[in-house]
Protein backbone atom coordinates (compact mmCIF):
# COMPACT_ATOMS: atom_id res chain seq x y z
CA UNK A 1 0.00 0.00 0.00
CA UNK A 2 1.25 3.49 -0.86
CA UNK A 3 0.80 5.34 2.42
CA UNK A 4 1.63 8.75 0.98
CA UNK A 5 -1.23 8.39 -1.47
CA UNK A 6 -3.46 7.07 1.30
CA UNK A 7 -2.64 10.15 3.39
CA UNK A 8 -3.61 12.46 0.55
CA UNK A 9 -6.89 10.62 0.04
CA UNK A 10 -7.77 10.70 3.73
CA UNK A 11 -6.93 14.39 4.04
CA UNK A 12 -9.13 15.17 1.02
CA UNK A 13 -11.91 12.99 2.43
CA UNK A 14 -11.83 14.82 5.77
CA UNK A 15 -12.01 18.20 4.00
CA UNK A 16 -14.90 17.01 1.86
CA UNK A 17 -16.94 15.65 4.76
CA UNK A 18 -16.45 18.80 6.83
CA UNK A 19 -17.37 21.03 3.90
CA UNK A 20 -20.47 18.97 3.10
CA UNK A 21 -21.64 19.40 6.69
CA UNK A 22 -21.08 23.15 6.52
CA UNK A 23 -18.24 22.94 9.02
CA UNK A 24 -15.16 25.10 9.28
CA UNK A 25 -12.60 22.68 10.66
CA UNK A 26 -11.93 19.65 12.84
CA UNK A 27 -11.63 18.86 16.53
CA UNK A 28 -10.21 15.56 17.77
CA UNK A 29 -9.45 13.97 21.09
CA UNK A 30 -5.73 13.36 21.63
CA UNK A 31 -5.04 10.54 24.06
CA UNK A 32 -1.36 9.96 23.38
CA UNK A 33 -2.20 6.68 21.65
CA UNK A 34 -1.50 5.55 18.11
CA UNK A 35 -4.92 5.98 16.49
CA UNK A 36 -5.73 9.38 17.97
CA UNK A 37 -2.26 10.62 17.00
CA UNK A 38 -2.76 9.59 13.37
CA UNK A 39 -6.23 11.16 13.27
CA UNK A 40 -4.91 14.41 14.75
CA UNK A 41 -2.09 14.67 12.22
CA UNK A 42 -4.49 14.04 9.33
CA UNK A 43 -6.77 16.78 10.67
CA UNK A 44 -3.78 19.14 10.95
CA UNK A 45 -3.00 18.52 7.28
CA UNK A 46 -6.62 18.94 6.25
CA UNK A 47 -7.11 22.18 8.20
CA UNK A 48 -3.78 23.85 9.06
CA UNK A 49 -5.55 26.87 10.59
CA UNK A 50 -8.82 25.32 11.75
CA UNK A 51 -7.91 22.30 13.84
CA UNK A 52 -7.97 21.68 17.56
CA UNK A 53 -6.81 18.67 19.55
CA UNK A 54 -8.19 18.19 23.05
CA UNK A 55 -6.37 16.23 25.73
CA UNK A 56 -8.78 15.09 28.43
CA UNK A 57 -6.96 13.44 31.32
CA UNK A 58 -9.20 11.64 33.78
CA UNK A 59 -7.08 9.84 36.35
CA UNK A 60 -4.88 9.07 33.35
CA UNK A 61 -1.31 7.83 33.07
CA UNK A 62 1.24 10.63 33.05
CA UNK A 63 2.92 9.04 30.03
CA UNK A 64 -0.24 9.37 27.93
CA UNK A 65 -0.37 13.13 28.43
CA UNK A 66 3.37 13.39 27.74
CA UNK A 67 2.94 11.51 24.47
CA UNK A 68 -0.02 13.69 23.48
CA UNK A 69 2.05 16.81 24.14
CA UNK A 70 4.98 15.35 22.21
CA UNK A 71 2.78 14.69 19.19
CA UNK A 72 1.16 18.12 19.32
CA UNK A 73 4.54 19.84 19.60
CA UNK A 74 6.13 17.88 16.76
CA UNK A 75 3.28 18.61 14.34
CA UNK A 76 2.37 22.10 15.63
CA UNK A 77 -1.20 21.11 16.45
CA UNK A 78 -3.14 23.63 18.55
CA UNK A 79 -4.13 21.85 21.75
CA UNK A 80 -6.26 22.47 24.81
CA UNK A 81 -6.26 20.38 27.97
CA UNK A 82 -9.50 19.81 29.85
CA UNK A 83 -8.91 17.86 33.06
CA UNK A 84 -12.00 15.76 33.79
CA UNK A 85 -10.88 14.19 37.09
CA UNK A 86 -13.03 16.33 39.40
CA UNK A 87 -16.07 16.16 37.11
CA UNK A 88 -15.80 12.37 36.96
CA UNK A 89 -15.35 12.11 40.72
CA UNK A 90 -18.36 14.37 41.33
CA UNK A 91 -20.56 12.18 39.14
CA UNK A 92 -19.47 9.03 40.92
CA UNK A 93 -20.46 10.62 44.24
CA UNK A 94 -24.07 11.15 43.13
CA UNK A 95 -24.46 7.89 41.19
CA UNK A 96 -25.52 4.65 42.94
CA UNK A 97 -22.61 2.83 44.55
CA UNK A 98 -23.93 -0.64 45.25
CA UNK A 99 -20.79 -2.70 45.83
CA UNK A 100 -22.61 -5.85 44.75
CA UNK A 101 -23.25 -4.43 41.30
CA UNK A 102 -20.29 -2.04 40.97
CA UNK A 103 -18.85 -2.23 37.47
CA UNK A 104 -15.41 -1.12 36.42
CA UNK A 105 -16.67 -1.04 32.85
CA UNK A 106 -19.55 1.29 33.73
CA UNK A 107 -17.12 3.70 35.35
CA UNK A 108 -14.73 3.47 32.41
CA UNK A 109 -17.53 4.19 29.95
CA UNK A 110 -18.42 7.26 32.01
CA UNK A 111 -14.95 8.64 31.27
CA UNK A 112 -15.39 8.06 27.54
CA UNK A 113 -18.79 9.78 27.55
CA UNK A 114 -17.45 12.79 29.42
CA UNK A 115 -14.80 13.12 26.73
CA UNK A 116 -17.47 13.00 24.02
CA UNK A 117 -19.37 15.83 25.74
CA UNK A 118 -16.18 17.88 25.91
CA UNK A 119 -15.34 17.42 22.24
CA UNK A 120 -18.83 18.44 21.13
CA UNK A 121 -18.69 21.52 23.33
CA UNK A 122 -15.69 22.76 21.36
CA UNK A 123 -17.14 21.55 18.05
CA UNK A 124 -20.34 23.52 18.65
CA UNK A 125 -18.46 26.67 19.64
CA UNK A 126 -16.12 26.58 16.64
CA UNK A 127 -18.38 25.03 13.98
CA UNK A 128 -15.99 22.11 13.67
CA UNK A 129 -16.75 18.42 13.14
CA UNK A 130 -15.67 15.86 15.73
CA UNK A 131 -13.21 13.48 14.11
CA UNK A 132 -12.98 9.98 15.56
CA UNK A 133 -10.00 7.64 15.63
CA UNK A 134 -11.72 4.24 15.44
CA UNK A 135 -10.00 1.71 13.18
CA UNK A 136 -11.63 -1.18 11.33
CA UNK A 137 -10.85 -3.69 14.07
CA UNK A 138 -12.49 -1.57 16.77
CA UNK A 139 -15.53 -0.63 14.73
CA UNK A 140 -16.16 -4.20 13.55
CA UNK A 141 -15.87 -5.64 17.05
CA UNK A 142 -17.76 -2.80 18.70
CA UNK A 143 -14.67 -2.13 20.78
CA UNK A 144 -15.66 1.40 21.70
CA UNK A 145 -18.01 3.10 24.12
CA UNK A 146 -21.46 3.72 22.70
CA UNK A 147 -22.05 7.50 22.75
CA UNK A 148 -18.48 7.82 24.06
CA UNK A 149 -15.52 7.48 21.70
CA UNK A 150 -18.09 6.08 19.23
CA UNK A 151 -19.93 9.41 19.36
CA UNK A 152 -18.22 11.29 16.52
CA UNK A 153 -19.09 12.87 13.19
CA UNK A 154 -16.60 11.09 10.91
CA UNK A 155 -14.24 8.12 11.17
CA UNK A 156 -11.35 8.54 8.68
CA UNK A 157 -9.53 5.41 9.92
CA UNK A 158 -12.62 3.21 9.95
CA UNK A 159 -11.60 1.09 6.96
CA UNK A 160 -7.98 0.59 8.05
CA UNK A 161 -6.83 -2.47 9.98
CA UNK A 162 -4.77 -1.82 13.09
CA UNK A 163 -1.60 -2.88 11.32
CA UNK A 164 -2.34 -0.46 8.48
CA UNK A 165 -2.86 2.39 10.94
CA UNK A 166 0.55 1.56 12.42
CA UNK A 167 2.19 1.67 8.99
CA UNK A 168 0.42 4.95 8.25
CA UNK A 169 1.77 6.31 11.53
CA UNK A 170 5.30 5.40 10.48
CA UNK A 171 4.78 7.10 7.13
CA UNK A 172 3.54 10.26 8.86
CA UNK A 173 6.51 10.34 11.23
CA UNK A 174 4.58 9.73 14.45
CA UNK A 175 7.09 9.43 17.35
CA UNK A 176 8.25 5.86 17.91
CA UNK A 177 7.27 5.71 21.62
CA UNK A 178 3.64 6.25 20.56
CA UNK A 179 3.83 3.62 17.82
CA UNK A 180 5.57 1.00 19.94
CA UNK A 181 3.60 1.11 23.21
CA UNK A 182 0.84 -1.47 23.81
CA UNK A 183 -2.55 -0.22 22.57
CA UNK A 184 -4.70 0.91 25.49
CA UNK A 185 -7.74 3.09 26.08
CA UNK A 186 -6.20 4.00 29.44
CA UNK A 187 -9.53 3.52 31.21
CA UNK A 188 -8.07 1.72 34.24
CA UNK A 189 -4.70 0.71 35.63
CA UNK A 190 -2.75 -1.65 33.34
CA UNK A 191 -5.66 -1.93 30.91
CA UNK A 192 -4.68 -2.96 27.37
CA UNK A 193 -6.87 -3.52 24.32
CA UNK A 194 -5.51 -6.98 23.61
CA UNK A 195 -5.75 -8.04 27.25
CA UNK A 196 -9.37 -6.95 27.47
CA UNK A 197 -10.33 -8.55 24.16
CA UNK A 198 -8.40 -11.74 24.79
CA UNK A 199 -7.11 -11.48 21.23
CA UNK A 200 -4.13 -9.90 19.52
CA UNK A 201 -4.58 -7.27 16.83
CA UNK A 202 -2.59 -9.53 14.49
CA UNK A 203 -5.27 -12.22 14.94
CA UNK A 204 -8.06 -9.71 14.37
CA UNK A 205 -6.36 -8.18 11.32
CA UNK A 206 -5.83 -11.60 9.76
CA UNK A 207 -9.44 -12.61 10.28
CA UNK A 208 -10.87 -9.36 8.91
CA UNK A 209 -8.53 -9.37 5.92
CA UNK A 210 -8.84 -13.02 4.92
CA UNK A 211 -11.34 -14.81 7.18
CA UNK A 212 -8.48 -16.97 8.44
CA UNK A 213 -8.31 -17.87 12.13
CA UNK A 214 -8.24 -20.87 14.39
CA UNK A 215 -11.63 -22.31 15.29
CA UNK A 216 -11.41 -20.87 18.80
CA UNK A 217 -10.41 -17.39 17.61
CA UNK A 218 -13.07 -17.38 14.91
CA UNK A 219 -15.76 -18.40 17.40
CA UNK A 220 -14.76 -15.64 19.82
CA UNK A 221 -14.59 -12.98 17.12
CA UNK A 222 -17.95 -13.92 15.64
CA UNK A 223 -19.52 -13.85 19.11
CA UNK A 224 -18.11 -10.38 19.84
CA UNK A 225 -19.26 -9.06 16.46
CA UNK A 226 -22.78 -10.43 16.96
CA UNK A 227 -23.18 -9.10 20.50
CA UNK A 228 -21.93 -5.63 19.53
CA UNK A 229 -24.18 -5.28 16.48
CA UNK A 230 -26.33 -2.69 18.26
CA UNK A 231 -23.31 -0.36 18.50
CA UNK A 232 -22.97 -0.16 14.73
CA UNK A 233 -26.59 0.64 13.94
CA UNK A 234 -29.00 3.47 14.73
CA UNK A 235 -31.41 2.75 17.60
CA UNK A 236 -34.19 0.44 16.41
CA UNK A 237 -37.55 2.05 15.78
CA UNK A 238 -40.75 0.03 16.20
CA UNK A 239 -42.07 -0.62 12.70
CA UNK A 240 -45.75 -0.91 13.60
CA UNK A 241 -48.45 1.62 14.40
CA UNK A 242 -49.93 1.66 17.85
CA UNK A 243 -53.61 0.91 18.06
CA UNK A 244 -56.05 3.37 19.62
Amino acid sequence: MNYQQLTEKLVSWIREKVATAGGKGAVAGLSGGLDSSVAAVLCRRAFPKDVLAITMPCHSHKEDLEHAQLLASQFSIPTKTVALDTTYDALLKVLPDDKATASRLAQANLKARLRMLTLYYFANRLNYLVVGSGNRDELTLGYFTKYGDGGVDIQPLGNLLKGQVKELARSLGIPRPIIDKPPSAGLWEEQTDEGELGLSYDQIDRYLASGEASAAVKKRLESIITLSKHKRQPPPVADFLGEG
